[in-house]
């Protein structure tokens, strides 16, 4: 393999599709079962949520949580 990803929540996930899509062997390895760790239980707000929250953009938290269910 050219790359090994350690993790399989979204942060490895997306590193593995991302070498993959460069033509890169991929390995992914998981510990238990794929989104069985901390990216799974995670408060499911985009990057920057608790930003948006802070500024008042109760509309903009409320969608993106509208657009992951």
């Amino acid at each position: 393999f050219d790359v090994l990803v350690i993790g399989g929540g979204i942060t490895g996930a997306g590193i593995a599709l991302d070498a993959a899509s460069r033509g890169l062997s991929v390995a992914l390895v998981e510990m238990q079962d794929f989104a069985a760790g901390t990216s799974s239980r995670s408060t499911k707000l985009v990057h920057g949520g608790l930003r948006y929250l802070k500024q008042l953009e109760v509309g903009l938290v409320a969608e993106v949580g509208r657009e992951r269910e």
